[in-house]
């Protein structure tokens, strides 16, 4: 018997840029705030749920989709314990970069993030679970997922591409170091005092500073990062203690429920993805 609470994955080895996950019954299903590598296009399939996006929050509902640039601090959760569902796609940033400017869309190959947070419009949530439901169908030719999601994505792109740009907050050059740095060090221990001597701000400031362009504090970005480590070494097929310990992880337990706040599913069902 299924479990309609119970996350489900879809992965295929053959089109790495892709993941869906996939929630029946998110009633209960409660995320941290955090933030992902990879872009991110969400379907809300049935109720209603609130979207809280860096600073904004968004009541959305079913027939909705919600987007979210890679690195921006989100969560969603339901509404005084209501049943909703849906269905997130993560695309490889790298590669949706390329369809972009591939489409004359962008002029060099480094990501834009695309100020729009929510789309209403029905024809985009229709076509993206003819998309999706492709994806989750066994029977479709591997070739004919990736060439309905490629069409989908960059017709999506162009629509977007005409909404206005928002400028962006850029943070200072010793904030963007210093994130670089937790992102090359995640997997050790990064005390405050070392981060604080590396940039010269106070612990009170650098906290302010670094959530207030990141929206994480720096330990909660390095917490995120680690878990970021956890999801790549468990979809490579590493057992639960080894993935734990490859992201810096001193016991499994600690893992789990670290793993659990944020991506709001265990280790062994996020390895655990559907049949092809």
């Amino acid at each position: 018997m299924t479990d309609s609470a119970a996350p489900r994955f879809w992965r295929d080895a053959r089109l790495p840029h892709l993941e869906l996950r996939q929630i029946e019954d998110g009633h209960r299903v409660c995320y941290a705030p955090h933030s992902h590598e990879q872009w991110s296009l969400g379907a809300i399939t049935a109720g209603e749920s609130t979207f809280h996006y860096r600073e904004a929050r968004h009541h959305v509902r079913e027939g909705q989709l919600v987007l979210m640039n890679p690195g921006w601090v989100h969560a969603c959760n339901p509404i005084d314990d209501r049943p909703w569902a849906y269905r997130m796609l993560y695309v490889e940033t790298a590669w949706l970069t390329r369809i972009r400017q591939a489409a004359g869309l962008i002029d060099t190959p480094r990501w834009q993030d695309i100020p729009t947070a929510v789309i209403a419009a029905p024809e985009w949530y229709a076509g993206y679970c003819r998309m999706t439901d492709r994806l989750l169908d066994p029977h479709v030719p591997v070739s004919e997922k990736q060439a309905g999601a490629e069409a989908y994505l960059a017709a999506l792109m162009h629509h977007l591409a005409g909404q206005p740009a928002a400028a962006p907050a850029i943070p200072s050059a010793t904030l963007v170091e210093l994130a670089a740095f937790l992102d090359a060090h995640a997997a050790q221990e990064v005390s405050l005092a070392e981060l604080c001597a590396r940039s010269g701000y106070s612990a009170g400031h650098l906290i302010r500073a670094f959530k207030r362009h990141f929206g994480l504090t720096p330990r909660a970005y390095l917490i995120n990062r680690r878990v970021q480590l956890g999801q790549q070494a468990l979809k490579q097929g590493a057992p639960i203690a080894e993935a734990a310990l490859h992201a810096g992880f001193s016991d499994q337990p600690h893992f789990q429920r670290t793993f659990k706040r944020l991506v709001a599913a265990t280790p062994n069902q996020y390895r655990r993805p559907l049949a092809k």
